[in-house]
């Protein structure tokens, strides 16, 4: 058989009428989650797979329509996320118009949080729950025999009347049995982001899952176990990577250091190798020392996130972010200590929050003095227990998600959590923010300073003339 993976294009993306300032990682970042799948199917199977990434390859819908007919699949996947979900519908349709005969298949967190509701649109053959890689392979080989799939766990379809779901197949526990993700069949060279110093540059992860309890988490398909890859063979998919001539990595795990041990391993394993790499990871305040740092830098680590959130401890508590100012400030003070560069993240308008405690987050933006500061307005996403406790106190007054997944249309609008701010206060305060951090004469010429290259210089230039004009 022959299979596509689509990345749709990204015309009718759900935004909450925020406007988006900035995002992380300005850029083309590869779609992780098809590789992995595809590279799956491709060490399992005999199938011809391929991978079409609309947003990076400038494929509209009606181009779509024309690779699907000249490809000619039996099988489209899709990875849908909620904020995705017209675009993937639009997708859907077109397929089916090319040919209703081609098979369907949906993956991603909302078809995880809303299974049965998405078996509902009529463009829809079957959803993969959770995890992919393990229950695709089944479905491929039974695809065309439903009775052999009703007892089967990780996929969910209809059955004449009948939606039959079984529930998500058990967390993959060895992660290292995964093949690497098929970045070859991807355009990999055309993968760049605002924040690399270098390009191309591509997206790997070293662990799944988030053992921490942050209210508006919104990943629930990879669980809050973690499950890490070992030190070796991370270090052989960098040298993969290397070979395809790719200089920088993001590292995408959650938070990449919650065993210290093992980001030791992959540092010492990167040195052991002389590879010659760069990365970025995310992190949290409190998983991170003087030692650590100095050795990640070592190893090549340019940049970590670190997620903050709010500048007062009041907000911290409610976030339940586990971590207090202190830490942040000697994480960010260490970090700029051994030479890797930061990258902020701040949220405005969370539970009681009120204007004065958004100002001293403001105020502490400033003084951690990161390279890089990314602030957004508290969303109540799906499934997460912000959004729980949104419906439970009346913040917010329907389950307009769930809503929304049994009839998305194009005007569906995101609710904030408007408890003491409205949205127009929000976004006024957004603004505020991104004024405040990124338009001071010092951070200015901090920043260019530190630029590198002519590539480092014209994706920056470009981020900072677009925020100029959104401010």
């Amino acid at each position: 058989m022959k299979i596509l993976l689509i990345n749709p294009p990204s015309e009718h993306t759900i935004t909450t009428n925020v406007p988006k300032l900035v995002e992380e990682g300005v850029g083309y970042i590869p779609p992780l989650g098809l590789m992995y799948v595809a590279a799956y199917i491709e060490k399992n199977t005999n199938h011809q797979i391929k991978i079409i990434d609309c947003e990076v390859e400038g494929i509209d819908y009606s181009q779509l329509e024309n690779v699907i007919t000249r490809e000619n699949p039996d099988i489209i996947g899709i990875t849908a996320l909620t904020f995705t979900l017209i675009d993937v519908m639009e997708t859907l349709r077109i397929i089916k118009k090319v040919n209703p005969k081609i098979k369907t298949i949906l993956g991603g967190p909302h078809v995880h949080i809303y299974p049965e509701e998405t078996l509902k649109i009529k463009e829809v053959d079957f959803v993969v729950l959770g995890e992919g890689e393990l229950p695709i392979i089944n479905l491929l080989e039974n695809i065309n025999n439903l009775e052999a799939l009703k007892n089967n766990k990780g996929i969910a379809f209809r059955l004449g009347e009948q939606i039959i779901n079984n529930g998500r197949e058990d967390f993959i526990q060895n992660l290292d049995e995964l093949p690497f993700p098929a970045r070859h069949l991807t355009v990999y060279k055309k993968y760049f982001s605002v924040l690399a110093k270098q390009s191309p540059v591509t997206t790997m992860f070293t662990s799944r899952g988030c053992p921490y309890k942050c209210i508006f988490c919104d990943r629930p398909h990879l669980g809050k176990m973690f499950r890490f890859r070992t030190a070796a063979n991370v270090v052989d998919e960098m040298e993969k990577i290397i070979q395809m001539g790719i200089p920088e990595i993001f590292i995408y795990d959650d938070t990449f250091t919650v065993d210290r041990q093992r980001v030791i391993d992959i540092c010492d394993e990167i040195l052991k190798r002389n590879l010659k790499i760069s990365w970025d990871v995310r992190a949290r305040v409190n998983t991170v020392d003087l030692e650590l740092l100095k050795k990640m830098q070592q190893a090549g680590c340019e940049r970590i996130h670190f997620g903050v959130e709010a500048g007062t401890k009041k907000i911290l508590e409610v976030l339940r972010k586990g971590i207090t100012l202190d830490q942040a400030k000697a994480a960010f003070s260490m970090s700029q200590k051994v030479g890797i560069q930061t990258l902020a993240y701040f949220i405005i308008g969370s539970p009681t929050e009120t204007k004065q405690d958004i100002l001293e987050t403001i105020k502490v933006a400033k003084k951690l003095k990161p390279d890089f500061a990314h602030f957004s307005i508290m969303t109540p996403f799906p499934a997460t227990d912000l959004y729980r406790l949104g419906l439970e106190n009346g913040i917010l007054p329907k389950d307009y998600w769930q809503e929304f997944a049994q009839n998305p249309t194009k005007d569906f609008v995101p609710m904030l959590w408007e408890e003491n701010l409205n949205r127009e206060e929000l976004v006024a305060l957004l603004k505020k923010a991104y004024r405040s951090f990124y338009f001071r004469p010092s951070y200015i010429i901090k920043r260019l300073l530190k630029l590198t290259s002519w590539h480092e210089f014209k994706t920056k230039f470009k981020a900072g003339i677009n925020l100029l004009f959104r401010v």
